[in-house]
């Protein structure tokens, strides 16, 4: 299905669901995408109880058969030299979100997708954010309103404890994408269903 495609695949530091979107990379990879792995700095230098960031990136590597993007130099030529189909961000933390809502540039993931985006290819993003209905609420719409930016459908986590927390789908990514590359949003983008418990 996706046979032919080069997607890169961006991971930022919501260390917490990275074990929900690996399995995903490799399911585009089993769909015949070849994998351009891209990795932000907190992510590379994060070290925490879901594990060591130099463990992450090996895992990645491993999974996607490539060696990772690692600084914003590395991901420039995604734009005109070495361009993608499609660029995913999972997961994409409030952090992120932000910077991507204001044009900001100062992270591997993020040029990446600013050179998908140059190129008009679509950008899929997961989402992990606890501040979703929060402040970052309005860079949330002001991305979903984005050309050729695309949502791995999301949900409310934990609405009790974390009223203002919103996180992906994360199994929907492939889908995601092979309607993304369509120029469709998978729907429904927002759901009531239940989510993968995060660590």
């Amino acid at each position: 299905m996706l046979e032919g495609k080069r997607i890169g695949f961006g991971f930022t530091g919501s260390h917490c669901t990275y074990h929900l979107a690996l399995p995903q990379l490799i399911k585009l990879k089993e769909m015949g995408a070849d994998i351009i792995p891209v990795v932000s700095f907190t992510m590379q230098t994060t070290n925490t109880r879901f594990g060591e960031g130099e463990e992450w990136v090996k895992k990645i590597e491993k999974a996607a058969g490539h060696p990772c993007i690692r600084t914003i130099a590395e991901a420039e030529p995604l734009g005109p030299a070495t361009p993608l189909d499609c660029m995913v961000i999972a997961p994409l933390t409030g952090n992120s979100l932000a910077k991507l809502a204001n044009a900001l540039t100062d992270s591997p993931v993020l040029m990446a997708a600013k050179a998908t985006m140059r190129n008009h290819k679509p950008v899929v993003t997961a989402i992990s954010t606890n501040d979703g209905l929060g402040l970052n609420g309005m860079n949330l719409m002001k991305l979903m309103a984005a050309k050729n930016l695309f949502f791995v459908p999301f949900s409310q986590d934990d609405p009790e404890n974390k009223p203002n927390s919103l996180v992906a789908h994360m199994e929907e990514i492939p889908e995601t994408v092979v309607q993304a590359i369509k120029g469709r949003q998978h729907q429904p983008v927002i759901t009531l269903r239940s989510l993968s418990k995060r660590d």
